[in-house]
């Protein structure tokens, strides 16, 4: 229901930031091939479907942080109750939405180019015990990333409570 209030000012920015999101995991794990980057062991049939669901949940993710443009059908500022507040929460949607995200460059990254991996397993630990847990990575990635989405996309159709609702003494 969310989605469908949004205007042209939050689409942009959620393609933006999809295309952005995009660019900066398929560059270094060589699913955008470039000269920049190699990749040792080859992609997973897996690795693009979580990259670009992935790119996406976060591109709307971050769009939910935009502030939404006024429209004619929206109340002015001197209205009483208007409001055009970003959905406020606690900080954790946001830190769930950055750890899926960089789950995800994990998840679809090749085991044995990833200088942490290889820091924390060593190549054969990279091929034997990171490799077989990039498909839990990815799960994980997609689903802290809707997770933070949908609470984000709840907070933006709940009924706001006014500052000077307070109980009744």
């Amino acid at each position: 229901m969310a989605l469908r209030m949004w205007g042209g000012r939050r689409w942009a920015a959620a393609g933006f930031a999809t295309l952005a999101v995009a660019v900066l995991i398929g560059v270094p794990t060589v699913l955008i091939p470039n000269p920049f980057f190699g990749r040792d062991i080859p992609t997973e049939p897996w690795n693009y479907p979580v990259w670009l669901l992935a790119a996406a949940l976060t591109g709307l993710l971050v769009a939910t942080y935009v502030r939404p443009g006024r429209s004619a059908s929206s109340p002015t500022a001197t209205e009483e109750g208007a409001d055009d507040r970003i959905p406020e929460g606690d900080g954790r949607d946001q830190r769930l939405g950055s750890v899926g995200a960089m789950l995800a460059w994990f998840a679809v990254g090749c085991p044995v180019c990833n200088k942490l991996a290889l820091l924390a397993f060593g190549y054969s630990g990279a091929i034997t015990w990171f490799a077989p847990a990039q498909p839990y990575l990815a799960g994980a990635a997609i689903g802290l990333s809707g997770w933070a989405l949908v609470r984000r996309l709840q907070g933006e159709v709940s009924c706001a409570v006014p500052k000077d609702a307070g109980v009744v003494p």
